[in-house]
């Protein structure tokens, strides 16, 4: 179901070829078979996400750019500029191959969830391309099509996601300096 206005979402988007194929099409399956099993919609993209997190928190195969300090300040810069048209930024957390964003854009706000997002991928993936350009070549993709979207019900659920997003490098096991890492966001 689509974002609009008024909601807080998280989001989270992947570098291109960070989950091998195999494994994106039986997640992908299992969400889909507990989907017509009846399972609670929610439930089923929490579960699906738990799976699709721990592949990437692995990171087994793919790129891992967010681990360079030059990529992370750029992206986080470009988050924090959602700000500028109308979004709030609860909190973000980018990991080697990976990036986890709580949004909420205003019920009043012009955008759409989707546009936005859209655009964000865009430029991200353009500034992106430029700092790692003798790594990838031009015809490649960086950002892995489409991302993961949660709305968020209440500020129980917001609180939660944000102890997430704020433990997630802890929790995947990445070296120290991912622990004193500046590229997570928090509110307070």
């Amino acid at each position: 179901m689509p974002l609009s206005p008024g909601e807080t979402a998280f989001i989270t988007f992947r570098l291109h070829g960070t989950i091998p194929a195999a494994e994106g099409r039986r997640l992908k399956a299992e969400l889909r078979a507990a989907q017509e099993a009846g399972t609670d919609h929610r439930r089923a993209q929490k579960q699906f996400f738990a799976q699709f997190d721990a592949v990437l928190d692995r990171a087994p195969i793919g790129p891992a750019y967010f681990d360079q300090e030059k990529m992370a300040e750029m992206l986080a810069g470009e988050i924090m500029m959602l700000e500028e048209t109308g979004f709030v930024v609860h909190g973000f957390a980018l990991l080697p191959n990976h990036l986890h964003l709580v949004l909420h854009l205003p019920a009043s706000s012009p955008l759409s969830f989707a546009k936005a997002i859209d655009l964000l991928h865009l430029r991200t993936a353009t500034h992106c391309r430029r700092l790692v350009r003798p790594k990838l070549p031009p015809e490649a993709e960086f950002w892995q099509a489409g991302w993961f979207e949660y709305a968020v019900h209440d500020e129980a659920e917001l609180t939660r996601l944000l102890a997430y997003v704020r433990g997630n490098a802890r929790q995947a096991g990445l070296p120290a300096r991912f622990q004193e890492w500046p590229y997570v966001f928090n509110e307070e």
